[in-house]
């Protein structure tokens, strides 16, 4: 067995973290190849179920909280705060096969390497799997770690509900992850996420490892039209008050102010409900949603208030109201910074040159920033792309990038 004075030799096995990642893939398959997990859904249960066995096999003693958040915990030589390591396992509807899934389940392999080399860190080491992340089935993203950390409250997770009016409550109890523990942060050391990039810098410069140190700044909204059903034929254009044109007409200027800001900023509407979408019948009711993000974020707020300014001048034009009946924030927080010196020393010590970026998508990190010293480091995914059925990772970085987040995690551990 190795001590824990020869950490710094210890890699992760990329055979079994793959392999992992595979049986995690047969888990709510999409329809190319991809992932359809949503977040509370019977695919989510079963890969939580196996989650938990995977965890218990090795000893872990696994909680639950009341958001649905997940902590697989490995005792340290001191009871002292605990290192955390974590993402997401819930998907998009056509998404892929590692985003968020690569940082539950290297946090696992981390778990499973120092098993079998028999070290026992100073503090303990949990794994996180944070509800919806994606935000792909209830919205917002990333609900469940803004709960834990007081951004959010209990009351409002539970009341979030989907396209089929199901609250995130109430299917958080069906599928059995409704916890009993406090979902409020304790007492934490440091936390590390470990993703795909989701974008194509590392995987354009043949680099293995990137090092986040910001966001971009993104402020999305939920926004409701409504105006009047009225029969498509006869109904003269000055007295249609067509939601949809409404909803249109916006979504159009904030797709504008997106090439307005470009190629740094970026504007995307996401999302639209109607009804009653049918043939010959104005729509009485839309819903989309859309976001706003740019590196300055005195350029996002820029964008925000030009959005307001589209809302407003749409509506007037369609001749319905509108309510922004959901707004949210982030990606202009702050990582830190001894983390990051630990994650590069650590790299270089591996051979390895971290590229110190931003990152332009939102990621739980972001709230976990708020309750404890927080670290984001990026693997290269192939081709930037991400969100995609056709999703991908090249075995070779990706353990690279894993083993210098095992052996960042394990001297932080032992701290």
């Amino acid at each position: 067995m190795l001590q824990n004075t020869d950490a710094a030799q210890i890699e992760i096995n990329g055979d079994r973290l793959f392999d992992t990642l595979n049986q995690s893939a047969q888990i709510g398959p999409g329809r190319a190849g991809g992932l359809r997990r949503l977040a509370l859904s019977d695919a989510d249960k079963q890969m939580r179920d196996l989650f938990v066995r995977w965890c218990e096999d090795l000893g872990c003693v696994v909680r639950i909280d009341q958001a649905g958040n997940m902590f697989a915990r490995m005792e340290g030589r001191e009871d002292l705060p605990p290192v955390l390591i974590g993402s997401h396992l819930d998907t998009q509807m056509a998404g892929g096969r590692f985003d968020g899934i690569l940082g539950v389940l290297t946090g696992l392999e981390i778990l499973r390497v120092l098993k079998e080399v028999g070290i026992t860190p100073k503090r303990p080491i949990e794994v996180v799997n944070w509800a919806n992340e994606e935000g792909a089935r209830s919205a917002p993203p990333m609900t469940s770690s803004a709960v834990f950390a007081g951004v959010k409250t209990l009351d409002w997770l539970y009341a979030l509900k989907d396209d089929d009016g199901l609250t995130f409550g109430d299917e958080l109890a069906r599928i059995g992850y409704k916890g009993k523990t406090p979902a409020a942060a304790f007492p934490i050391d440091s936390y590390f996420e470990f993703h795909i990039e989701q974008g194509p810098e590392l995987h354009n410069k043949s680099l293995p490892l990137g090092v986040v140190v910001g966001g971009y700044k993104s402020h999305g909204m939920n926004v409701i039209f409504r105006g009047e059903t009225a029969h498509s034929g006869p109904t003269a254009m000055e007295n249609r008050r067509n939601a949809l044109v409404g909803a249109a007409k916006f979504i159009s200027a904030v797709n504008d102010i997106g090439w307005a800001h470009a190629p740094i900023g970026k504007s995307t509407a996401s999302r639209i409900s109607l009804w009653p979408n049918k043939n010959g019948i104005l729509p009485d009711y839309a819903e989309t949603t859309v976001d706003m993000r740019h590196r300055d974020k005195n350029v996002t707020d820029q964008m925000v208030v030009q959005a307001r300014e589209a809302l407003t001048e749409a509506a007037r034009v369609a001749q319905v109201d509108y309510e922004i009946e959901a707004e949210w924030t982030f990606g202009d927080e702050v990582f830190d910074p001894e983390l990051i010196e630990l994650i590069c020393d650590t790299a270089r010590g591996q051979g390895i040159e971290p590229l110190k970026m931003r990152s332009q998508a939102g990621h739980d990190a972001y709230n976990l920033c708020h309750v404890a010293p927080t670290a984001l480091i990026f693997c290269p995914c192939i081709d930037g792309i991400t969100h995609n059925e056709a999703e991908n990772i090249a075995r070779e970085p990706t353990v690279q990038a894993a083993t210098v987040v095992l052996q960042a995690v394990l001297a932080r551990a032992n701290r």
